[in-house]
């Protein structure tokens, strides 16, 4: 085999890797994931409860 030989398998494997990752990033399975991810930077009750705890130790 000979160096072209490797440069295309090299580029079939990124083909199949690239495809790879985005058949996992738009299938359903994940798309859940992403929009709990995507919605929890949203919520406000991780900010409120270190709020709670800070000026809880504020005022001891």
């Amino acid at each position: 085999m000979d160096y072209g030989t490797y440069r295309g398998v090299y580029t079939i494997i990124m083909m199949l890797v690239f495809g790879g990752i985005i058949w996992w990033a738009y299938s359903k399975h994940s798309k859940k994931k992403f929009d709990h991810v995507a919605h929890s930077i949203l919520d406000d009750e991780d900010i409120k409860k270190s709020n709670d705890k800070e000026s809880e130790t504020r005022q001891d």
